[in-house]
């Protein structure tokens, strides 16, 4: 069911709640959290498809907020919200209420958003895209108890996670540590069967990838040894090979599908370590609402702490030295002139 509500509040949204649950019937709410997604109208489409997918998992009350900033200055100075209600098969095992807010509204979401949380539940803010440098200082970041980010969106994800890690507050997280926790998993099972410990590690994987780069610094974290990013043509992140005095420990997926693991003294064996969608990323970031203290060392470690991303070049040879001129002969010296003679005396 579908409800259009133009030049809204948020007490009309509410009713608008309650009378569509006792159309279809399901009068009780069974929702564990609220989810905010701040997006624009370009993203609203497949944010909304994903969070609706990670329902089905957590079945929750979808608020997604998007921010239509008026052009000429006297539209910018109406406010006014409109929104459209969904429960049913439209938003998938929850409800979903989408928000338009226009003219100095934009400024003031929070206040909307407020009267719309579910009471006594979590509440979890995603940014698809164009997340703010500080989450938690914002004004809709700080009605979260957690804050999803997607650093891979970013214009420069190298730049953003250096922002994340200097703004981080309990609570933040971000899609593209999500990505690499069955890498992770899969690198630390392999590690507990090892005798000897790792002295070196590679992570190799597409350029300006930020999963590549936390997967870098969660090595070198956690093992204490250099850890050196090298590129590769993708998809993503590739391939891990960690040095150990028996051998060598690689994870390698080239396809982005089907990796191979292969360890010293060991068969290889074929490791599922598919490329996972949105909605899965985000049910996994859903299942937990406690501070990620791991990911936030692995975030404060810094990408500068790597080892350079590519093999250092050979130096170039140094400019021959033009041999220095000889030394001019100094010119012979001038004979002095003698001095004249005095003249006689007259006699």
């Amino acid at each position: 069911m579908k409800i259009d509500l133009t030049e809204t509040n948020s007490s009309k949204i509410n009713a608008s709640l309650v009378q569509a649950r006792r159309d279809i019937g399901t009068p009780a709410i069974g929702m564990v959290l609220t989810l905010v997604i701040v997006t624009d109208e370009e993203n609203a489409y497949d944010a909304l498809k994903s969070a609706n997918d990670a329902s089905r998992e957590h079945p929750s009350r979808i608020v997604v907020v998007i921010k239509r900033v008026s052009r000429s200055p006297r539209s910018r100075r109406d406010a006014r919200l409109d929104a459209e209600v969904r429960v049913g098969t439209d938003s998938g095992t929850g409800e979903t209420v989408v928000l338009r807010l226009h003219g100095e509204l934009v400024d003031h979401a929070q206040s909307v958003v407020l009267p719309l949380l579910l009471p006594d539940a979590p509440v979890v803010v995603w940014w698809p895209e164009g997340a703010p440098q500080d989450l938690a200082g914002d004004p809709l970041g700080s009605l979260g108890q957690r804050r999803i980010t997607d650093t891979y969106s970013a214009e420069d994800p190298i730049e953003a996670l250096g922002s994340r890690a200097t703004a981080y507050a309990p609570g933040d997280t971000d899609l593209s540590w999500t990505r690499i926790t069955p890498w992770r998993s899969m690198l630390a099972a392999a590690l507990d069967q090892q005798v000897h410990s790792v002295s070196s590690a590679t992570v190799e994987g597409e350029d300006d990838n930020p999963s590549c780069e936390l997967l870098a610094m969660w090595l070198a974290d956690r093992l204490q040894v250099p850890v050196k990013r090298t590129s590769s043509a993708g998809p993503g992140l590739t391939a891990v090979r960690l040095e150990t005095k028996d051998g060598e420990i690689v994870l390698d997926r080239a396809d982005g599908a089907l990796a191979t693991l292969c360890m010293p003294g060991q068969p290889d064996r074929a490791v599922a370590l598919k490329r996972r969608d949105t909605s899965e990323l985000l049910a996994e970031e859903l299942r937990r609402l406690d501070p990620d203290n791991t990911y936030e060392a692995s975030l404060k470690f810094g990408v500068a702490r790597l080892a350079p991303t590519s093999e250092p070049s050979s130096p170039k040879p140094a400019p021959a030295k033009a041999e220095a001129p000889a030394k001019a002969e100094a010119p012979a010296a001038k004979p002095t002139p003698a001095k004249p003679a005095k003249k006689a005396a007259a006699k």
